[in-house]
C-alpha cells in the first residue's frame, strides 16, 4: 500500500488554535478514518500525558475522530498495531525518540506507515519521521538509544526553519549555518519547514503545502527555495 504522512512545522501558528492551519489536510489525511492513537511521549515537562492527549482529544473532536493515547493501552506495541492512524506531538525530540525506543515502537511505526497507515507529525513528531534527529532545534536533555529515527522518508526535517533576521545585531550561528555544518558530517537532505508549512507524502509524490516557501538543503549545493505547487519529489529518492 501506499504511504500516507502529513508532516507539519508546528501545531499552532500566530492567531490560530490547535492544529487548526492544518485542518484540511489532516481532514484529507484521515479521509475514511474516525479514530487516531496519539502518543505524547515528547513532552518533557509541565503537562502530564493525558493532560496533553485532552488537548488533542478537544482538537480531532470537531472534525468526528476519536483520540486515545497510547499511554492508556496496556501494551503500546498492540496499540500501534490496532490503530487506525498515528498521531505523533511535539515536544522535545530526544525524549521522543528516547520513549519510542523504550516502548519498542520503532519497528512497529514503520511497518504499519509502510502498509498504509496514515501517519501525522507535528514538530518532533516531525522530526522523528525523518532519517535521523540530527537536525532537531531541541536540547538533548536524554539519551536516545541511537539518533535513528523512524526514517519513513529519507531526508532530515527542520520544523519552526528561521531565517536570519534582517539588521539583527546577533553573532551566533544562524539556523543556515547550523544545518550546512550538519551537512558537512551527513549526506541526506534537510528540509527546513517554516511555520504554518507542512510537507504531505502520498505514495511516490511528495508536496508542500501551507502559505510559505521551504528552504531545501543538499550536500554540497547552495540552499534552495521551493514554493507549494514545485516539484519536489526528488527528496524521496535521496539515499
Amino acid at each position: 500500500m501506499s504511504k500516507n504522512i502529513l508532516l507539519i512545522s508546528t501545531s499552532t501558528t500566530h492567531g490560530t488554535g490547535y492544529l487548526e492551519h492544518a485542518e484540511e489536510e489532516v481532514k484529507a489525511l484521515l479521509k475514511g478514518k474516525s479514530s487516531i492513537l496519539f502518543i505524547p511521549y515528547a513532552r518533557p515537562g509541565s503537562i502530564s500525558h493525558s493532560e496533553y492527549t485532552a488537548i488533542v482529544r478537544e482538537a480531532f473532536a470537531k472534525w468526528g475522530i476519536a483520540v486515545t493515547g497510547v499511554h492508556e493501552a496496556k501494551d503500546p506495541v498492540v496499540a500501534v498495531n490496532e490503530a487506525e492512524a498515528v498521531f505523533i506531538g511535539g515536544g522535545n525530540t530526544f525524549l521522543l525518540l528516547k520513549n519510542l525506543y523504550a516502548n519498542k515502537l520503532i519497528q512497529p511505526l514503520r511497518d504499519r506507515v509502510e502498509k498504509g497507515m496514515p501517519y501525522m507529525g507535528t514538530s518532533a513528531g516531525s522530526n522523528v519521521a525523518g532519517k535521523t534527529i540530527g537536525t532537531t532545534n531541541d536540547m538533548p536533555i536524554v539519551f536516545p538509544k541511537s539518533f535513528d529515527a523512524l526514517q519513513l522518508v529519507p531526508f532530515n526535517l527542520n520544523p519552526h526553519y528561521l531565517d536570519p533576521i534582517e539588521g539583527s545585531t546577533h553573532m551566533g550561528e544562524t539556523r543556515e549555518t547550523r544545518i550546512l555544518e550538519f551537512l558537512n558530517h551527513n549526506t541526506q537532505p534537510v528540509v527546513g519547514l517554516r511555520e504554518g508549512s507542512m510537507l504531505r507524502i502520498t505514495g511516490d509524490k511528495i508536496e508542500l503545502k501551507g502559505p510559505l516557501t521551504a528552504r531545501i538543503f543538499l550536500q554540497g549545493q547552495k540552499p534552495m527555495e521551493f514554493k507549494p505547487g514545485d516539484d519536489i519529489n526528488f527528496l524521496l529518492d535521496a539515499v
